[in-house]
């Protein structure tokens, strides 16, 4: 991660659209319309330059143990700074820490509902974790999780994953938490005790990107970054969507590639190419825009439908001659295409939610089946007895659904985390800058 420049805000936001119940979509699925899981193509490619961008890719995970039709895959990049334990802590543990918080013996769709939960959770508890190791380094994360044609992706930071679908449409699935761009996080930033200001030089002159102080970070969001407030956080944006049977190409990758281009230009780079060349394509258009100034990696997963194979390997010379899986999917009116996540050959909106209340994150749609340990801390996932945790709705979440006395619970020491994070335990001293 490099001191951020201005860059294009993305794809197009979609419109507010009134997502289907996850079941509807699913049910769909299993009565016909496709018969087949799609599968999973990938590839990935990278150019080091201090060496703190590391990648998850797992293509062979469960949900259920010894039965493989609860697989999923899940893809994610870990761009660090200030060193890279942050990073490879992460990578570690992170995925172990999301399953923990799932509830054992649920079927698929209420895996996948109680799953931007978990997300949640996870990420708060991998970082409560590094931060007992007393190192300073930090790391974004972008997190992707695929289950069939249902994709749900957590970030943190200023890694991105786009979606590449029919028709040329490039959505993005996550939300850049950098302060020079993000007026929201400044706001929050602010309101918890932190000082958001550019860089001071002799003379009272400021340079560089605006930072968070102390520490100096120019994110609002990451794992790690002990020597930051408690108020740069770890509570990911997550986004789920459903994929048509047309599937879909997703590109994650790290600010090497987004400070370079943009979504559409790393989407159009590489169509036409199967997974491994269009990650190395990605990376190598990124670095003839704007040479090696930071850790540069990629990957590129491709969803199949079962009856859309992947088009072979093409020298990138007659490119122009043929079409990816994609471009063979165009819709006539693909030339004033929209981003319409609802539209059909496009993809469902699930469930989008970014707030950084952990409260809020962990209160929503909660299963009744995830509170099969009474008094289970939602985040640490350790067992308590009633005198050692405290429900979530008993501080600021207000709404007629929930009951004060009800879960879900924060031990102690998570209690105290999330206190920290909203500025409500005494702030560190500041640092010079």
């Amino acid at each position: 991660m490099t001191n951020p420049q201005p860059r294009d805000p993305g794809s197009r936001r979609p419109p507010a659209v009134a997502p289907l119940p996850l079941a509807t979509l699913i049910g769909r699925e299993l009565r016909g319309e496709r018969l087949e899981m799609p599968s999973v193509r990938y590839g990935n490619a990278g150019l080091a330059k201090r060496g703190e961008d590391l990648f998850l890719i797992k293509p062979d995970c469960v949900r259920i143990p010894g039965n493989p039709s609860s697989s999923f895959s899940v893809f994610a990049i870990f761009d660090g700074h200030n060193g890279v334990s942050a990073a490879v802590f992460t990578r570690e543990h992170l995925l172990d820490h999301v399953m923990s918080a799932i509830p054992q013996g649920l079927g698929r769709v209420e895996w996948l509902q109680e799953l931007p939960r978990a997300l949640v959770a996870g990420f708060v508890k991998t970082d409560i974790d590094f931060q007992r190791k007393g190192e300073t380094s930090g790391t974004t994360v972008t997190f992707v999780v695929i289950d069939g044609s249902t994709v749900t992706v957590a970030s943190v930071g200023d890694s991105r994953c786009i979606l590449d679908l029919q028709g040329g449409v490039v959505s993005l699935l996550t939300v850049d938490h950098r302060l020079e761009e993000n007026v929201e996080e400044r706001e929050r930033v602010t309101a918890s005790g932190g000082e958001v200001g550019r860089l001071n030089l002799c003379g009272g002159q400021e340079v560089g990107p605006l930072r968070c102080w102390p520490g100096g970070l120019c994110l609002s969001r990451s794992i790690g970054d002990t020597d930051v407030g408690e108020f740069i956080v770890p509570i990911p944006h997550v986004k789920q969507v459903k994929l048509s049977s047309a599937g879909g190409r997703l590109i994650i990758a790290s600010d090497g590639i987004w400070d370079a281009l943009s979504s559409e230009t790393a989407a159009k780079c590489c169509r036409g190419l199967p997974a491994e060349l269009a990650a190395k394509s990605v990376v190598k258009e990124a670095l003839r825009t704007s040479g090696l100034k930071d850790d540069t990696t990629c990957l590129v997963v491709d969803i199949v439908p079962s009856d859309h194979p992947v088009s072979p390997s093409t020298p990138k010379r007659h490119q122009n001659k043929l079409r990816s899986m994609f471009s063979n999917l165009r819709s006539p009116n693909s030339a004033n295409h929209t981003n319409k996540f609802s539209s059909v050959g496009a993809v469902e909106e699930l469930f989008e939610e970014g707030s950084a209340m952990l409260e809020e994150r962990l209160a929503t749609n909660l299963s009744s089946k995830a509170n099969s340990s009474p008094f289970r801390c939602a985040v640490c996932q350790t067992d308590r007895t009633p005198n050692e945790v405290l429900s979530v709705n008993q501080v600021s979440y207000s709404s007629s659904a929930v009951k004060p006395w009800e879960g879900p619970y924060l031990c102690t020491e998570c209690r105290k985390k999330k206190d920290a994070m909203e500025g409500k335990l005494p702030s560190r001293s500041k640092a010079s800058r």
